[in-house]
């Protein structure tokens, strides 16, 4: 394994949940069938490649967007990967949190009885050491949820979890993170899972 390994962050496809904007940590939902199809659409890019290693959250939505686009039969679980613990703002939106507290943001003010920025930077830095470390040549396929591979990102550049405030990202969509002159960068982000990469 060279540093110029590339890791592919892969956006699980759309639940009831991410339509309605409510925040789902460890709510173990579906997929919805248009969800299953934005996985689909991930498998005619995620052939063309070799990975190392495939990593995919724990939860089901993750899983089977790996297993649809192609990738399952080599996917390891990594309970690093977990979306964002919610604690008291699982299921409830962001405007809904914020008639209550005006200014709240996940990145800046974390979640009581769940997690902040610090503990979740601290699962992306595991999850980015093992993915680099993976025995093996090529890239490495990361399948995970919207706040968590945003802080991810934002870890992966230097900025800590907080960085992925500055960052959005879709269902069903593909991320790549690598190098540019040895430092690290986003190569691509937040492209459609139809494969237009």
């Amino acid at each position: 394994m060279t540093n110029q390994r590339q890791l592919w962050l892969l956006r699980h496809g759309a639940t009831e949940w991410a339509r309605t904007g409510r925040h789902t940590g460890n709510t173990d939902i579906p997929l919805l069938p248009e969800g299953e199809e934005e996985a689909r659409q991930l498998a005619p890019v995620l052939s063309q490649q070799h990975f190392a290693a495939v990593f995919s959250s724990p939860l089901q939505r993750a899983r089977r967007t790996c297993q649809l686009a192609g990738l399952g039969a080599s996917m390891t679980v990594m309970k690093e990967l977990l979306e964002w613990n919610y604690g008291d703002y699982e299921g409830i939106t962001t405007s809904d949190i914020q008639r209550k507290v005006p200014a709240w943001n996940v990145f800046t003010h974390g979640c009581p009885n769940g997690e902040d920025a610090e503990a979740v930077q601290k699962r992306c830095e595991t999850s980015i050491r093992l993915a680099m470390e993976s025995p093996g040549d090529g890239d490495v396929a990361l399948f995970a949820h919207g706040h968590l591979l945003r802080a991810l990102a934002g870890t992966w550049l230097g900025l800590g979890a907080v960085g992925g405030k500055l960052l959005m990202l879709s269902t069903g969509s593909l991320c790549l993170l690598g190098f540019e002159h040895g430092n690290h960068a986003i190569v691509r982000w937040n492209a459609p899972a139809d494969g237009r990469f």
